[in-house]
């Protein structure tokens, strides 16, 4: 089907139909109409690069014309009430109930609470600057259309393939757990339920197909409905609760402080290494913020189920962690069902099924919400073309975006069914630091900065000052990760860090004031984002780092061949069709 906008502007076209897809529906823009256009645009990449990597797209027309190429609009079905269970829903889930075992019996010991606390903090950290965008702009595209709206094009195109990313390895790693607390439930090995497969490499050739089963199920319930969705979502978040309570109450009865001797065997680099890792266990409030545009208020419903929800699973998160250590010494803790285990080596082997039983419904909806959340994501990516507009389809009956969810899923299936958790769970932590710590950037952009209004001399300094407190804090996190013993860089990049905020807070005028509801303490506190997530991934193994590092390359790969053509030659039509562009909309050849 093609759109027409009343200008005559660019058709916008979204394969409405079951079966009747074509090429247009896919590349419908100029530059990929044949092949000599097509390299008539490669000979223009310098030219257009150097267009959109300024390129910030209006407020207005993040939040109207771009959420109308969707064909229909999302429902707006949901309260505070909703958003709060869906955070709870969202994030306790593989990261508490599988990483806290991991973490304590190999890599922290029973300071594995402490991790918690730092990762909640950088969690807590981002949740504000999250909230403050997504009450300002309630759009489905989440951190994508933030960073779009603040830092311009290109820097929101290498975020939404993080947050791809994120989503997909985010799912298989929950699902391939669920497999896992099955398993424990049935009184089998987590393998006993894997295909071997010795002809492909380790740590990919256990195979899963309880996990693939999983994600299709939630791929069905996550296109039915978003209110139907979340109905589902709080009524087992609430039961979820109830049996993490249990679980704290029984654990207590047997604990022994005794578990508790060697407290930190590995020190503080173990407590900030676990914390990078556990940060995996927060994942999930972000994508609360991409159901802005089907909240009834965002302005009172987005602060209080964000906040709310986190505030919640900081705290439960923190009491399992020391019930699980004071149940067991660390060294005897399971490493694939930790909880239900201890249970068991404690004399309560029928609270076990209890703890599995919590375990796969806390996973559930992790899952659910985690397709809720993903599907919007590549929704609003697919608005801005830069990567094919017929995922931007949503459902005229169900009001939900069916293809971004089937395919969202079906990549995250492929993943679970091959990849080991351990892989999964680093190289998610990578990705979503990366995110958070360009949301926490894009705040300190939108107080300090709107265009037209502040002055040159003005954007130059918060320019210089938001690279010195980047560049301090990679230099601090670089250090940690060499694992110097030695103090002396500390005490030049984190006085570097601590001027450079004062410098924002005394040298730069704000050139904005949240509308509604702001984060608190700015530009402290996302200054003090940035630092800490950065330094997080300072604590992440190499191997790691390359994939991280392949997976970007793969981006701009993609970028520079398709997203960048896509996204200039609807930025192109739409600034001629309407008034004269600013530097920050990118220019356009004459």
């Amino acid at each position: 089907m093609e759109v027409t906008n009343g200008d005559g502007g660019l058709k916008q076209r979204n394969c409405c139909g079951k079966f009747n897809c074509s090429k247009a529906d896919f590349l419908p823009e100029p530059s990929f109409q044949d092949w000599p256009s097509y390299f008539k645009a490669l000979g223009q990449t310098g030219s257009r690069f150097r267009d959109r990597i300024t390129a910030r797209s209006p407020e207005d027309f993040e939040l109207h014309e771009v959420r109308a190429r969707s064909g229909h609009e999302m429902k707006k079905d949901l309260t505070w009430w909703d958003l709060c269970w869906f955070g709870i829903g969202a994030v306790i889930g593989s990261g508490i109930f599988v990483l806290t075992g991991e973490m304590a019996r190999e890599v922290v010991g029973p300071a594995v609470v402490l991790s918690y606390v730092v990762s909640g903090v950088s969690a807590m950290l981002s949740v504000f600057c999250y909230t403050e965008f997504a009450v300002e702009i309630p759009s489905a595209g989440g951190s994508f259309a933030y960073l779009r709206v603040e830092l311009g094009d290109f820097m929101a195109f290498i975020g939404a393939g993080n947050i791809l990313l994120e989503y997909v390895i985010g799912g298989a790693a929950v699902a391939r757990s669920w497999t896992s607390y099955f398993a424990t439930l049935c009184n089998h090995k987590p393998n006993d339920f894997r295909i071997h497969v010795s002809s492909i490499q380790e740590n990919y050739n256990e195979l899963d197909p309880i996990a693939v089963f999983v994600i299709v199920v939630i791929c069905l319930i996550s296109v039915y409905s978003t209110k139907g969705t979340s109905r589902f979502n709080y009524i087992a978040s609430i039961l979820h609760i109830i049996i993490l309570v249990f679980i704290i109450i029984a654990g207590f009865t047997k604990a022994d402080t005794k578990n508790y001797s060697d407290f930190a065997p590995h020190g503080s680099r173990g407590i900030f290494a676990a914390s990078a890792v556990l940060f995996f266990a927060y994942i999930g409030f972000d994508a609360v913020s991409t159901m802005a545009e089907e909240t009834k208020n965002p302005s009172k419903d987005i602060p209080i189920g964000l906040v709310g929800s986190m505030t919640v699973t900081t705290v439960m998160y923190c009491l399992l962690a020391v019930v699980l250590c004071l149940m067991q010494p660390y060294t005897e803790i399971d490493i694939d069902a930790p909880f239900s285990v201890a249970f068991k080596e404690v004399g309560m082997d029928w609270a076990q099924y209890i703890v599995a039983f919590g375990a796969l419904k806390g996973m559930t909806t992790v899952l659910l919400v985690s397709a809720v959340g993903q599907a919007r994501y590549l929704t609003h990516i697919a608005r801005s073309h830069m990567i094919t507009p017929w995922l931007a389809n949503v459902n005229s009956k169900t009001g939900t975006p069916i293809n971004a969810t089937i395919v969202m899923l079906t990549a995250t299936s492929i993943i679970a069914l091959f990849t080991n958790l351990s892989i999964l769970s680093n190289l998610l932590s990578i990705s979503t630091l990366f995110i958070f710590m360009l949301v926490a950037v894009a705040l300190l952009v939108r107080r300090y900065y709107v265009a037209g209004e502040t002055l040159h001399a003005d954007r130059n300094k918060l320019i210089a000052f938001i690279v010195l407190i980047i560049g301090s804090s990679i230099a601090t996190a670089a250090y940690w990760g060499l694992d110097s013993s030695g103090w002396i860089v500390y005490v030049i990049t984190l006085p570097i860090w601590f001027f450079s905020t004062m410098g924002i807070w005394f040298f730069v005028p704000k050139a904005r004031a949240p509308k509604v509801w702001g984060v608190p303490l700015v530009p402290w506190l996302p200054s003090a984002s940035i630092l800490i997530n950065i330094f997080l991934l300072g604590s992440i193994d190499k191997d790691s780092f390359a994939r991280f590092g392949l997976w970007t390359l793969l981006l701009l790969v993609y970028y520079f061949f398709i997203g960048l053509h896509a996204s200039y030659d609807v930025a192109k039509d739409e600034t001629v069709a309407s008034a004269p562009p600013r530097l920050e909309e990118g220019t356009v050849d004459k």
